[in-house]
């Protein structure tokens, strides 16, 4: 009888101990399981033109990559740029990976992201770490593609309590981590519950190139993005800079936890934090059972989740605006005093606006008519625009309606526009490398706009008064008063002319073929505006030639460089960089809206040295030049009237928003 009661207990101890051996083999097969689980992946359009180079290249930058991750590192760039294109690539880890688990996740991300050809980009994330690489440098940039995110099917079992700790979790971890060195933090927060608890588990983790305030806005926005998730169990969101992650289940190891009370005090959040590890395991073998049994279930659930949802790295979705108090931007603006005003953009009139916790702002005071139809444009408009996040695009922050009055808040841009340094008071005091950098900054937020958001938005009016400077002298485009979107299904959209004459394609200010390719031409013309320092509109005083015609003309000649802005020293750049930057501005107006090049076709010619000529076909003038300018000039309304700017020589249209 003894002996079968030791017989037993022996029995019952070792199924205790294998329950305990399965829990923790499940825990530990699930975080495999989620650090290897492929969340986002994007590959560029364009197929490189010389395979030899760019495989030999590609090739030595992941080698490169892999040295520096076999070295123990966990973030890592390199670069090889013998013969073109050249190849910049980048891969993180998460910081509570080993060196092996980082290198796994390296091999896997290098297989899965050859998937994408020979492309001049690519990128492929994973829980656990991303890879990315590019024919142009890419390492300063935080929040310049489509952030995506997504959340679990499975709501949180504590409800309302949950939603506050991951909330309140998040938020710490958005504070605290871009004062952390290494840009990773992991945390939890406890809920109570009775005689036990529930633990939420955090992450969040920026490219360790980018800047600090770079972290801090990649890790608002993202913050942003998560919101709709925290009432169910498991969310993350992820952006070219940053990435946060949170679960109901741990999915790093808990001796990975970071003490987030000295960030939070650089950060300014006063609250005292104390991260709080808990979590009971009931005594005997029959509930360390059940209790695997539950882990294995919850598992179960999250892998069906996981095929159910098909291909979960395209789940994004268009948050609202915030909504500002009307009496709030009364106050100010001052009412919107003379004082206080900025300028006039399509729409309506400019003002400058400080909020009652001090943040400066600007506020477009819409002027138009409030037919049933405006309204839902404006709303749907706002919605849109309200979640295009790009470093190179104004941001709006958000928007007020009361009665007849509109208001749309972004974000204050001290340097005001681009114009006033061209053409107005400051004009000549821009250098060749700030005008270089408004070139190629320009030329990035269109091919955001155009390529990388999820619908292809048409700016319709991009001209100097609409792209705006900040503190840096990097340019953001603003004014989408006359944007529209492109469905996906459509080649060009067939629409009455809206914009300025002079930035103005063929065959939309003719015969109303509105396309991106538009923008394209638009941005050629002001590109020859900001190297030349000369209006489009404005006459040589030698030969009454308009600008665009005159740099054709050059360019025919081979006597580019003469366009070059007298005020610009001519030692801060070469003649060849000169010809090369007025041939892409020239490729960008050519007649043929097909022989336009893509935005991001642009940035990668700007990035890239030599001449153009070598590569591509002839280029062709355009034959909206002189006579068909003067002729739209004059079927349409006089340049003095125009209601879309001071400038503009043209109607502008309310926007018209349809989905992709």
């Amino acid at each position: 009888m003894l002996t079968k009661m030791m017989e037993r207990k022996y029995w019952m101890k070792t199924l205790a101990t294998v329950a305990i051996l399965t829990c923790w083999a499940v825990k530990w097969a699930e975080g495999q399981q989620s650090d290897m689980e492929l969340i986002n992946r994007g590959c560029s359009q364009f197929n490189v033109t010389n395979l030899s180079d760019f495989t030999s290249n590609l090739n030595a930058t992941f080698k490169q990559l892999r040295a520096q991750l076999n070295g123990g590192k966990h973030f890592a760039t390199a670069q090889q740029v013998t013969g073109s294109p050249p190849v910049y690539g980048m891969v993180q880890c998460r910081k509570y990976l080993s060196s092996a688990e980082c290198l796994a996740c390296f091999s896997a991300a290098q297989s899965t992201i050859r998937n994408c050809s020979a492309v001049y980009g690519a990128r492929v994330v994973y829980f656990g770490c991303f890879l990315r690489y590019e024919s142009i440098i890419f390492y300063d940039q935080f929040t310049e593609e489509s952030r995506v995110s997504s959340c679990s099917n499975q709501t949180a079992l504590q409800g309302t309590a949950f939603r506050t700790a991951a909330q309140e979790l998040l938020q710490d971890l958005q504070v605290a981590t871009p004062n952390i060195n290494g840009f990773f933090a992991a945390s939890t927060k406890n809920i109570a519950n009775g005689n036990s608890s529930t633990v939420v588990y955090g992450i969040a983790q920026c490219v360790e190139s980018i800047s600090k305030a770079g972290c801090q806005e990649c890790l608002s926005l993202a913050l942003s993005n998560i919101q709709r998730c925290l009432d169910y169990a498991h969310g993350w969101a992820v952006d070219v800079g940053c990435f946060l992650r949170y679960s109901d289940s741990p999915f790093f190891p808990l001796n990975q936890t970071t003490d987030l009370s000295p960030s939070l005090k650089i950060g300014g959040n006063s609250r005292k934090k104390k991260a709080i590890i808990g979590g009971a395991v009931g005594a005997g073998g029959i509930s360390l059972m059940l209790f695997g049994l539950l882990v294995w279930f919850k598992i179960s659930q999250k892998r069906k989740m996981i095929r159910s949802r098909g291909n979960i790295s395209e789940v994004t979705e268009l948050r609202g605006p915030m909504n500002y108090r009307h009496k709030d931007l009364i106050s100010a603006t001052k009412n919107f005093s003379d004082d206080n005003k900025l300028g006039e953009g399509g729409f309506g009139d400019i003002y400058k606006g400080i909020l009652n916790n001090g943040k400066v702002v600007a506020v477009k005071k819409l002027a138009i008519g409030l037919t049933r139809r405006v309204v839902s444009d404006f709303e749907n408009e706002v919605r849109l625009i309200s979640n295009v996040h790009h470093r190179n695009l104004i941001r709006l922050l958000g928007c007020s309606s009361k009665g007849s009055e509109l208001l749309l808040v972004y974000e204050y841009m001290a340097n005001s526009s681009l114009d006033k340094f061209l053409f107005g008071e400051k004009r000549g005091s821009l250098n060749w490398k700030q005008r270089f950098d408004i070139i190629l900054g320009t030329a990035r937020g269109l091919a955001y706009m155009h390529e990388d958001f999820h619908v292809c938005i048409i700016h319709r009016d991009i001209k100097p008064s609409n792209i705006l400077l900040d503190d840096d002298f990097q340019p953001k485009i603003a004014d989408f008063g006359l944007a529209r979107l492109l469905p996906e299904d459509q080649t060009h959209l067939s629409t009455k002319f809206a914009g300025t004459l002079g930035y103005t394609a063929p065959e939309y200010a003719i015969h109303g073929q509105l396309s991106e390719k538009a923008d394209t031409y638009s941005y050629g013309v002001l590109v020859l505006e900001i190297v030349s320092g000369k209006r489009s509109s404005e006459l040589t005083k030698d030969d009454d030639e308009y600008l665009l015609k005159r740099a054709w003309t050059l360019y025919e000649n081979g006597k580019q460089e003469e366009l070059m802005d007298e005020k610009l020293n001519p030692d801060e750049y070469t003649h060849e960089e000169a010809r090369r930057v007025i041939e892409i501005a020239l490729m960008c107006t050519q007649s043929a809206a097909s022989s336009r090049p893509t935005m991001s076709r642009v940035v990668f010619l700007l990035s890239k040295e030599g001449t153009l000529l070598s590569e591509d076909k002839p280029l062709l003038r355009p034959i909206f030049v002189e006579s068909d300018y003067r002729r739209v000039r004059d079927h349409h309304q006089d340049p003095s009237t125009s209601t879309a700017s001071s400038t503009s020589n043209a109607t502008a249209s309310v926007t018209q928003i349809s989905g992709r």
